[in-house]
């Protein structure tokens, strides 16, 4: 098999490393409020338009926390490799990420769990090339240079699509972030890249699109983002978490209930036009807690859901990239999909 070429994979890292040393030196003991829970809590995002965009524009966030004394803080992160080295340092509570990410974590060690999906990837992450690359098929990346962050759902997607062809020997793979995508797009020194929005849009300006997620997901590749909480505080501060998850479910039905409003909502908080927000969260599927801990994605602490099959498969495909070196078994799979905080908001609601 080709090795892939890690081309800004030590520049990334480095990067990580420092903004984990800046996150671990504004200190990471919690101060309590009068009733024992913390007076902060720290938030991974990413720039996409999803539940989390909308409960943090619609202050959902601030109807559980804030109310409590807790300050809510959001910090963004262009990847899941940072947010992974954050929650390392413990430095970080909560964080959304593509969920290959969240395997790279349960097979290093991290201690974290993993406790909502956000969204079922569609449309909204995609295969796009080089009008003049010559690029019309999948089969065409043949001898080209293609890019996209390591590790990430979209890596596991085009590694997917190029196995399926049968080229995936024959094709340069760069690790780059999200930002390097752009630069090196612009530059002329790629000829495709997988990733997606924000960035997806820029390349699609002057780009083809090749292939995206749903069409991979109708083939039995489903990728999704999710969040990850803190071992350390959610042992600690358990009805936190669930109070985490009911922020989320409301912004589910928000939008499930009023589209535009929610895309309006999500684009405010994002910095991006209405329509820009509308056609990204229309791309993916979002699930209620009922969804969420239903079969076909988590299913329950009882009786787990097809999720954690799509974990594993996807763990044994990174392990043979050599994206982590040990395969997390079925029972340690279970044990990390951790559905307790949804099925107390449920059991509550009864």
């Amino acid at each position: 098999m080709n090795r892939i070429k890690k081309s800004n994979t030590l520049r990334s890292l480095i990067l990580a490393a420092g903004f984990v040393l800046l996150l671990t030196g504004c200190g990471s003991a919690k101060e309590s409020t009068a009733d024992g829970l913390p007076k902060e809590v720290k938030i991974g995002i990413i720039r996409v338009p999803n539940d989390k965009a909308v409960a943090m524009s619609e202050g959902y966030f601030e109807q559980y926390f804030e109310d409590k004394g807790i300050e809510t803080k959001f910090l963004f992160f262009d990847s899941g490799v940072a947010a992974n080295q954050a929650f390392s340092s413990g430095s970080i509570d909560f964080a959304e990420m593509g969920y290959t990410n969240s395997v790279v974590a349960l097979s290093t060690g991290i201690p974290v769990e993993m406790i909502w999906i956000h969204e079922i990837l569609g449309s909204n992450e995609a295969l796009v090339a080089q009008k003049d690359s010559g690029i019309k098929t999948v089969e065409d990346l043949v001898g080209k240079k293609v890019a996209t962050p390591f590790s990430s759902t979209s890596h596991y997607s085009l590694l997917k699509a190029t196995q399926d062809a049968g080229i995936e020997e024959d094709v340069q793979f760069l690790d780059m972030q999200t930002s390097d995508i752009v630069a090196a797009w612009e530059r002329g020194d790629i000829d495709a890249a997988y990733t997606w929005e924000p960035t997806l849009s820029e390349l699609k300006k002057d780009g083809t699109v090749i292939i995206d997620s749903k069409e991979l997901a109708d083939k039995g590749y489903m990728t999704a983002n999710i969040d990850l909480v803190h071992k350390d505080f959610a042992e600690k501060y358990p009805e936190l978490v669930s109070d985490y998850t009911r922020a989320l479910d409301e912004a589910v039905r928000f939008y499930n209930e009023d589209p535009e409003a929610a895309a309006k909502a999500a684009a405010k908080q994002l910095d991006i036009t209405v329509e820009e927000a509308a056609m990204q969260m229309q791309a993916s599927k979002w699930l209620t807690s009922e969804e969420q801990v239903s079969a076909p994605y988590l299913g329950t602490n009882k009786t787990p859901g097809e999720f954690s099959q799509v974990f594993l498969d996807t763990a044994k495909f990174l392990e043979e990239q050599n994206s982590i070196g040990e395969v997390p078994d079925k029972e340690a799979i279970d044990a990390f999909i951790e559905t307790k905080y949804i099925e107390d908001t449920l059991t509550e609601q009864e």
